[in-house]
């Protein structure tokens, strides 16, 4: 993970991307128990990113420097990674508020868990149902927080039903 931190630090000091945070299981890692997961996910904020191929940029950055495409990923060390432009202004919201860790010295952004609960709540899921509940039982989200940025972003319908599938007693 820290080769993935330097390679996106690196992309944003280059002008390759203006913005990025890990998304997914990658970054619910750092707010409950481990996940399974095979591959990282990193929102992306592209300047100037128009037309089929925004991605280009990233390609050739990262093949220039050895890490090649491996399907819909490019290979960073152990793990595949998808970048994914951010998409919705959910997405874009989430990549704006999204914290910075540190992994063994290298500031890394990742995505918060209110923004990685309701990103999960519009995809629906069942896998991302299961990743709403095991942030809400890690404490790291709660109920009112997930349901104002929910209401926010028009997904009060799906989040009430969530709550009366899942959180109902």
């Amino acid at each position: 993970m820290k080769e993935l931190a330097q390679l996106l630090n690196d992309m944003c000091s280059r002008g390759v991307l203006t913005n990025y945070a890990v998304f997914g299981a990658v970054a619910q890692l750092r707010y409950t128990e481990p996940v399974a997961t095979l591959d990282a996910h990193v929102l992306v904020a592209i300047p100037g990113a128009t037309g089929l191929d925004v991605l280009g940029g990233i390609y050739r950055f990262c093949a220039e420097r050895g890490w090649q495409p491996e399907g819909e990923a490019i290979r960073v060390g152990a793990w595949p990674v998808q970048f994914i432009p951010a998409f919705s202004p959910l997405t874009l919201e989430a990549l704006e508020n999204a914290e910075t860790a540190d992994l063994d010295g290298v500031p890394f952004r990742v995505v918060t868990p209110d923004y990685l609960a309701v990103i999960a709540l519009s995809v629906g899921r069942a896998k991302d149902y299961t990743r709403i509940l095991a942030l809400l039982e890690s404490g790291s989200t709660n109920s009112p927080r997930i349901e104002a940025l929910a209401a926010r972003h028009g997904l009060d319908s799906s989040w009430n039903k969530f709550k009366s599938r899942f959180l109902s007693e």
